[in-house]
């Protein structure tokens, strides 16, 4: 286990008194309530012992007055009764309230965090400080108000004590200072052992949660039993730690527990010596065993104590999420009926010391749609997330129709800029409340399934037991019934700035481009940023940013990056130019010029260019999901031509070339050096009349 770090130790242990101050204030009213009723209980309780002695001589003597003070004895004893018992009714409200307090405040920061800093805890460690150590840090307030005020009969019977008779009082105090000692260790080593006992115990939680998540794939890999011990590793550690505190707690209480009665009996005895030598009556000598005993109640304030230690290392735990960082909005408004100009100036992002984006300057026009494209790590998805607010960039500002992103209002932003995600999650009761969620009024049922049809989520849904109204829980989705109803969830409250982000990547290739359609026709008006991985998105797209190694490495249509093949090798297509030069591709264009059109398929002269079937009558590439459109110069796509035809209709070009870009491809990527296609973001149009049968229909 690492070593701890007393300053991060120091400031946890700040930031959990705070929070806990901030919720005995939350509960202000009923925690002074329940002090006010423990404090006249004690009251009740010193009063009782004087009272009782009191009686007790009147009744030896056969006063009148004896019967008196036996019907005050029965009040004082029923009022601490009642007060014990209303004083208990409020501590366990107070209790209810601070740890409701604690849960809401953490949730609450952790939802308006960023999402890379609520990520550093797993989602076991959040349940577990959200759930049982919330509960056990919202105690604290009301237990340390319980342990100040059981400190209060202890004290008022050592005072009465004394003035009972002042030799009794010596016997008793000639103990306390070793009681004293008892206490202060236990605080200070029982602190120490339940905040490493609640640490393993975090750890533990999250891995557990972890093997939850992934039980389908520990179940196909066969690693049961591998995942358990993992789980279970640090459980000795856990069992260790337990046993520590539970053997201090113990062993504080036994020698409390025998202190005491030591001191009683010592009292007694003493007591007793008074008693015959007539400085003492029988009802001194009761009052005093009484308030002896209420004296020696010092020892009970260990269990208060316990409460509070236990709290407290609870509280620095959830005080964790406290801590995390708010991501700020303003109170700003969009101009009305903007176009949805989207401007980052300058972003750099860092994560754990990386720059994850840096130098990032860039406008995309309102209505423009914009394709975000780069391998892996390259930061599309963080560009997309500070572009929308999710998270804030180190430096740099992003403006939407000329207004800061944080300047805006939470209500407007969340209004004005919507995201689609690869795996969204869905909230509410069913399938409808899943696509209406979202902050603002509810829209109308009509919207729903207009949205829905628009993500190709329509046919699905009304199959489902009770259709729209199916509870999520009973209806089963695939990857690609999810990430539709995501879409719809994003179309039905589609803003002037929508964002996918890699949001169509389970959807099979003529969903994914029923969707296109549907988001360029159906849709709210307004921009789109898209990180893509298909060439289809790319090429529909108005506008194409390559983003690589955190920076904009060109922007600009995509069948003009298309003529980098280290552009076109980011889908797969081609390798990157070895040397830093491209090879020839006009020379290799020149030949296919050339070269005679090819018979048809399976004759002993077809021929295949470089990987691609160019044979008319052959299974061409593109019979796997490439468009091709006409014939283009080596190197670029051509001109986007009219619509003509469905979109799954395919050309095969009568002399394919190589070096353009096609269309339409598997999620991969297209096969290396296919025919031309036609790239201007048209979804599938073609520049080029149709042959006769040459279509072919997905």
């Amino acid at each position: 286990m690492t070593a701890p770090d007393p300053t991060r130790e120091a400031s946890a242990a700040r930031g959990a008194d705070r929070a806990l101050r901030a919720a005995a204030r939350h509960s202000g009213g009923r925690l002074a309530a329940a002090a006010a009723c423990s404090v006249a209980a004690a009251g009740a309780a010193l009063a009782e012992p004087a009272v009782l002695g009191h009686t007790l001589d009147l009744l030896l003597r056969q006063d009148p007055a004896g019967a008196r003070w036996t019907a005050w004895c029965a009040a004082v004893i029923a009022a601490e009764v009642l007060l014990d018992a209303v004083t208990a009714r409020l501590t366990g409200g107070v209790d209810a309230r601070s740890t409701a307090w604690l849960r809401r405040l953490g949730l609450g920061r952790l939802l308006r965090a960023a999402p890379h800093h609520a990520a550093r805890h797993s989602p076991g460690e959040l349940s577990a400080r959200l759930t049982a150590q919330a509960t056990t840090a919202g105690a604290v307030p009301a237990a340390v108000v319980g342990a100040a005020v059981a400190l209060l009969p202890p004290l008022g019977g050592l005072v009465a004590l004394v003035l009972v008779d002042v030799w009794t009082a010596l016997a008793f105090l000639a103990g306390l200072p070793l009681l004293a000692l008892l206490l202060r260790a236990f605080a200070r080593d029982s602190g120490a052992s339940v905040s490493r006992y609640q640490e393993v115990q975090l750890a533990m939680a999250g891995r557990l949660v972890e093997a939850l998540a992934g039980a389908r794939t520990i179940a196909a890999a066969g690693t049961a039993e591998r995942e358990q011990a993992r789980v279970l590793r640090r459980l000795p550690e856990l069992g260790t730690e337990g046993r520590r505190t539970w053997r201090i707690y113990g062993t504080t209480v036994a020698r409390t527990s025998a202190l005491m009665p030591l001191l009683l009996y010592v009292v007694l005895g003493v007591g007793g010596v008074r008693l015959a030598e007539g400085a003492l009556g029988v009802g001194g000598l009761l009052a005093a065993v009484r308030y002896a005993g209420l004296a020696a109640g010092v020892g009970a304030v260990t269990g208060r104590l316990a409460a509070v230690v236990r709290g407290r290392a609870a509280a620095r735990r959830t005080a964790a999420l406290f801590d995390l960082p708010e991501l700020p909005q303003g109170e700003r408004r969009l101009p009305e009926g903007g176009p949805g100009t989207l401007e980052l100036r300058g972003v750099r992002v860092v994560r754990e010391g990386a720059e994850v984006l840096r130098d990032i300057d860039l406008r995309i026009p309102g209505g423009t749609t914009a394709a975000v494209v780069g391998r892996s790590g390259s930061g599309k998805t963080t560009l997309a997330a500070v572009a929308g607010r999710l998270t804030a960039c180190d430096a740099g500002r992003v403006l939407l129709d000329g207004v800061p992103l944080d300047e805006l209002s939470a209500g407007e932003l969340r209004r004005e800029v919507g995201h689609a995600f690869e795996r969204p999650a869905l909230f509410g009761e069913g399938v409808a409340a899943a696509i209406a969620f979202g902050s603002g009024p509810a829209p109308a049922p009509e919207s729903v399934r207009a949205a829905a049809r628009a993500a190709g989520a329509d046919a699905f849904v009304r199959r489902l037991p009770q259709g729209y109204d199916t509870a999520l829980a009973d209806a089963p989705l695939s990857g690609g019934e999810l990430q539709r109803l995501g879409l719809a969830r994003a179309f039905c409250r589609a803003g002037r700035l929508l964002i996918l982000d890699d949001a169509t990547s389970n959807l099979d290739t003529l969903t994914a481009r029923e969707v296109e359609r549907a988001l360029a026709h159906d849709v709210r008006p307004g921009t789109r940023l898209v990180v893509a991985h298909r060439i289809s998105s790319a090429s529909r797209a108005d506008l194409v940013v390559w983003l690589d190694a955190g920076r904009v490495r060109a922007t600009g249509p995509h069948a003009q990056l298309w003529r980098d093949p280290a552009y076109r090798a980011v889908f797969g297509a081609g390798a990157e130019p070895g040397g830093g030069r491209e090879a020839e591709p006009a020379a290799a264009a020149s030949a296919l010029a050339t070269a005679p059109v090819p018979p048809a398929a399976g004759g002993p002269d077809a021929q295949r260019n470089a990987g691609s079937d160019a044979a008319t009558g052959a299974a061409p590439a593109w019979a796997e999901g490439t468009d091709l459109g006409p014939a283009a110069t080596p190197g670029r796509a051509p001109a986007e031509g009219p619509e003509e035809g469905p979109d799954t209709g395919l050309v095969a070009a009568p002399t394919p070339r190589t070096g353009a870009a096609p269309v339409e491809g598997p999620d991969t990527g297209p096969s290396a050096g296919t025919g031309p296609a036609a790239a201007g973001g048209d979804g599938g149009r073609s520049g080029g009349r149709r042959a006769p049968g040459r279509e072919t229909v997905r």
